[in-house]
């Protein structure tokens, strides 16, 4: 089952530090890290292996938690527990930080912009999601302050073709928000997980989301649309989130990320220094789909694996980081019997 997952180059990223997350650029040519060094960097292909093409230093007074480019890949926004967000704008002479972003009470734990590039989402340890505006002159502000979390918010996550925003908890839940009128509003709470949701994953048709958690378990949510023909109900014009998947039993330790291949190929990194890949089985019905593993391997990194990470145009391209400060990549291969 290993040979599914080929290991091609391993760098060391964050040297002496945890590299905490891995975003690629929508082109799929560049791939930013961030750690416990304060930096970001930003790594190309050179030859067989990866290398770094610049390191951004000067934003941040602590850890960086989390990056995320915009869709037009001109922009990266980085969050830290400096309680800070940076956004970085690529330039002539490379990126360099044009805004900081100010607000939240402590550590900023995760950073997604929407689809359309006019929205970014921050949460936080301070227990609440932020959506931000961005007008045509670059500015920034901010347009809700959702307070629907009991506890510490871990990731934001938008729908891939609407304004629909997902946020992970330390209270156990998954929250969606949507836009009524001037405000954003929370329209579902999904419940299940018997522990910290870490990180949120929607499938390329946006109709599916997985969630991964501290219980060692990956949920699989379904949307069903008022007017359904599962008959499944719903309130009002809100369609209703079902969990429709749980896989459980193949994760030893916590689950800190989910990842979703274009393919519906889901990815995991896990405390037990693991990666593995999930696909869904071909007898799989929409409305009861089941997944086999695919991929593991075990060793992946020498410490918890923090991010999994799919290339959004190369096929099977997968980069993975650790608290071992090291980048790796892999070259997943779909097996022929699933």
């Amino acid at each position: 089952m290993k040979e599914a997952l080929q290991p091609l180059c391993r760098v060391a990223a964050h040297p002496e530090a945890r590299c905490w997350f891995l975003a690629w650029s929508p082109g799929g040519g560049l791939l930013a890290s961030c750690g416990g060094d304060r930096t970001v960097r930003l790594w190309a292909r050179e030859g067989p292996g990866w290398a770094c093409r610049a390191v951004l230093g000067e934003g941040h007074q602590r850890t960086v938690r989390r990056v995320a480019w915009s869709p037009c890949g001109s922009y990266l926004a980085s969050a830290s527990f400096d309680a800070t967000t940076c956004i970085w704008k690529k330039g002539d002479d490379g990126f360099e930080c044009v805004t900081t972003l100010e607000g939240h009470e402590n550590e900023v734990k995760s950073v997604a912009w929407a689809p359309s590039g006019n929205l970014l989402a921050t949460c936080s340890r301070d227990k609440s999601v932020w959506v931000w505006e961005v007008d045509e002159e670059e500015e920034y502000e901010c347009v809700s302050v959702l307070n629907s979390h009991t506890q510490d918010v871990k990731h934001v996550v938008w729908h891939p073709n609407q304004e629909l925003l997902a946020s992970a908890s330390y209270d156990d839940t998954v929250k969606l928000y949507r836009e009524e009128e001037d405000d954003w509003v929370c329209c579902a709470t999904l419940e299940g997980h018997e522990s910290t949701v870490w990180s949120l994953a929607f499938d390329r048709s946006g109709e599916r989301l997985a969630s991964c958690s501290d219980d060692k378990t990956v949920r699989i949510w379904q949307q069903y649309k008022p007017g359904n023909e599962e008959g499944v109900a719903c309130s009002g014009t809100d369609p209703t989130w079902k969990c429709v998947c749980n896989l459980s039993g193949y994760h030893t330790r916590t689950i800190y990320d989910v990842a979703c291949h274009l393919t519906g190929a889901l990815a995991t990194a896990c405390g037990d220094d693991a990666i593995r890949v999930f696909e869904e089985s071909a007898s799989s019905t929409p409305q009861q789909p089941t997944f086999s593993l695919t991929a593991h391997v075990p060793r992946a990194h020498s410490q918890d694996v923090n991010c999994v990470a799919w290339n959004p145009k190369e096929p099977g391209l997968l980069a993975s980081c650790s608290d071992d400060g090291e980048i790796a990549f892999w070259k997943y291969q779909r097996p022929e019997v699933c």
